[in-house]
């Protein structure tokens, strides 16, 4: 039997009124496809578990998206990889529930993936790449100068918290958004606190 998580029903409450449904009815076929999924929160959206991980959706201000996690490996992969261009899921830009795929096409997609897992197919290793050092900007490095705790804690984070905190702040489209940002960003790293921690499993 599937397991629901109450935080995935937080995120579709809290999400755009276009997006509800959507999301809605997504969990809906995900479940009735694979009876055996698990959702959970990973990087901010729901996800789906299933054997590994699975797949997962999100919705922004306009629009829903769709993906799964080993979706270069499924018979659709060149169509899931054109969808990608403009959106980040594999259904492409969802603003309705009239531009989802149909539900047989959905359940189909589900059930490969979930059959990829049951057989314990694995991506390819990724492609080794050189590490960039991260550019933290000089106002936020002066800021944290001010905030020994806070400078502390950001030290010992792993690249991908630095970055999620980084990317939030510089996508600020306002010097007021950005140093209220600046603001909460502190205090949550002196708390040890990443930047998605509200959805991070306890």
């Amino acid at each position: 039997m599937g397991k629901k998580d109450k935080r995935v029903d937080a995120y579709i409450e809290k999400a755009q009124p276009f997006a509800k449904p959507i999301l809605n009815h997504l969990r809906e076929v995900v479940h009735k496809a694979c009876a055996d999924v698990e959702e959970t929160i990973k990087w901010g959206m729901p996800s789906f578990d299933y054997k590994g991980a699975f797949c997962s959706m999100a919705s922004f201000k306009e629009h829903a998206v769709f993906g799964f996690w080993k979706a270069s490996l499924m018979k659709d992969a060149d169509k899931m990889k054109a969808n990608q261009q403009n959106a980040m899921g594999h259904a492409g830009k969802i603003k309705s529930l009239s531009d989802l795929p149909p539900d047989k096409i959905l359940t189909s997609w589900i059930k490969e993936a979930a059959k990829l897992n049951d057989d314990g197919v694995k991506l390819p290793p990724r492609k080794k790449t050189e590490k960039k050092d991260i550019e933290v900007p000089d106002y936020f490095t002066k800021a944290l100068g001010k905030n020994k705790k806070a400078l502390q804690a950001f030290e010992k984070f792993p690249p991908s918290h630095k970055r999620e905190y980084l990317q939030w702040i510089t996508e600020a489209k306002t010097e007021e958004t950005r140093n209220r940002r600046m603001d909460t960003a502190l205090e949550w790293i002196a708390d040890g606190k990443g930047r998605n921690w509200k959805y991070e499993r306890k």
